[in-house]
């Protein structure tokens, strides 16, 4: 499979960061909406993601060079058998 280059991926992730706040600022600029939707659609293409949302998470990681871990076998926790003596309200302990 062909990685792109991460140097682009970090700077179209650092575009994308600008873009999004100038969009939050003005959300009725058009050609700012149109900039931000087009830096959106070729991150999720050089990603190969299909959201937004997807492609900057994978982006973020492959930049920070993050490698998910396969997750741990969790084993139970001991515990101490139960006693299975009653319990009195009288007796403590």
């Amino acid at each position: 499979m062909l990685l792109p280059d991460r140097n682009t991926v970090d700077r179209l992730l650092r575009h994308y960061r600008t873009q999004e706040r100038t969009v939050l600022a003005s959300p009725c600029d058009p050609s700012a909406r149109r900039r931000f939707e087009d830096t959106v659609y070729t991150l999720c293409v050089l990603m190969g993601e299909r959201t937004a949302h997807e492609a900057v998470h994978a982006a973020e990681r492959y930049v920070t060079g993050f490698r998910p871990t396969a997750p741990r076998p969790t084993t139970p926790r001991p515990t101490a058998p139960r006693s299975t003596a009653p319990r009195y309200p009288w007796h403590s302990g």
